[in-house]
């Protein structure tokens, strides 16, 4: 054992036992089955409220194995964004329709917020899959997934009808830092998994991952927009370092106006980290741990103005779990965990995204699999106590 998981370990049982005793002001009513169907493999959900009814979007993507294939990967040409309809968020029926298909390749993780003036703003990003001759001719330096699948980078949509239609790809721009080119040879589009936010004077928040020229690790930079999410501006770095690698972050503006971003990590023990804005967005301090594992992570604001922040759990058990943190998020590390989900098949779960279905329940929803079978739409209904 490392020195580092040792230390980790230390710090992980000495936050425990600060929560050690402490009853969750949560508790699971039922799990549901959102979508599931052999054929396809389905994952990285979002879900918004809409006026009317209730809208989750994911990735769907054929099940490799109908076509006699071992097995399936993240990244598929066939890979789209669909979306389905609840009234009441519980209740969901029927074949979910196509939100959008890429049309240079597959995309993945529809992040989907929706805004104080009712336009729901959709982020993804893509997958070309380019045959062995036009390997070579690609502009370098270029993310590769697999052999010939090439990182085409973030765009965005948007609704000004609560879905009903969506308008774009708008592109952002490739960060500052950013030194790699897409599959069609333009710098690289900014692109991220993970929630953005829409502060309290209108401008809309988006941490989103870079690869900087020398380094061996993605880095997190946050993205600014005046005008609802069509075009964005670099503002500043939001988690850099030589060893650990950031990236899939979800941003939040607590009532103090501080902007908290929820860090996944890689190469650290899939430890949960934290970094916070005190003046807007121009800066944020260095980031920290918070004492647990999970990835990656949504936060919710309740109305009594707590926030849930849910996460995946890729250790046995593997599953889903969530915490009740106060405003300004500052209780991470001794906000008692709650166990969503512990009867996961294998790490190939997680990405929750949640909202409130009324002033004491609220709606978990994320991808899921039992005894390593169909990969699907699940979500689980939490009730909320003072």
């Amino acid at each position: 054992m490392s020195v580092r998981t040792k230390i980790f370990l230390l710090a992980v049982f000495i936050s425990s036992s600060f929560a050690y005793g402490q009853k969750s002001p949560l508790k699971k009513i039922k799990d549901v089955i959102i979508y599931e169907d052999t054929a396809f493999y389905s994952a990285f959900p979002s879900i918004v409220r809409t006026e009317n009814d209730f809208l989750i979007s994911f990735r769907r993507a054929p099940n490799r194995m109908i076509f006699g294939e071992k097995g399936n990967n993240h990244v598929d040409p066939n890979s789209y964004m669909v979306m389905m309809r609840s009234k009441d968020g519980v209740k969901w029926e029927g074949e979910p329709s196509l939100l959008y298909a890429h049309p240079f390749g597959g995309s993945q993780d529809p992040c989907m917020v929706r805004l104080s003036d009712g336009s729901i703003v959709c982020t993804s990003y893509g997958w070309a899959f380019v045959r062995p001759d036009g390997m070579p001719n690609l502009k370098k330096p270029y993310s590769e997934n697999k052999d010939g699948v090439v990182f085409l980078g973030g765009y965005v949509l948007k609704s000004q009808d609560e879905g009903k239609s969506w308008q774009g790809p708008y592109y952002p721009p490739s960060l500052p830092v950013e030194n790699r080119f897409d599959a069609l040879g333009r710098p690289l589009p900014a692109y991220n998994r993970g929630a953005m936010c829409e502060g309290n004077d209108g401008r809309l928040f988006w941490v989103v991952a870079a690869s900087m020229e020398g380094a061996k690790t993605t880095s997190t930079h946050l993205l600014i927009s005046e005008d609802k999410g069509l075009t964005w501006e670099y503002s500043c770095p939001v988690a850099v370092d030589d060893q650990v690698t950031f990236n899939e972050t979800s941003i939040y503006e607590t009532p103090k106006g501080d902007l908290v971003a929820f860090l996944r990590t890689g190469g650290f023990e899939d430890q949960a980290c934290i970094a916070r804005s005190t003046d807007g967005g121009k800066s944020f301090q260095p980031w920290e741990k918070m004492g647990f594992q999970g990835h990656p992570f949504h936060a919710l604001k309740l109305e009594d103005g707590r926030v849930l922040l849910t996460y995946g759990y890729r250790h046995e058990p593997y599953g889903i779990r969530a915490k009740i943190l106060n405003p300004e998020c500052t209780d991470f590390s001794t906000a008692p965990e709650f166990i969503v989900r512990e009867d996961g098949g294998s790490t190939d779960l997680g990405y929750p995204w949640a909202v409130q279905l009324d002033d004491n329940r609220a709606l978990v929803v994320y991808y899921f699999n039992k005894e390593k079978g169909t990969r699907h739409i699940a979500g689980s209904v939490l009730k909320i106590s003072k």
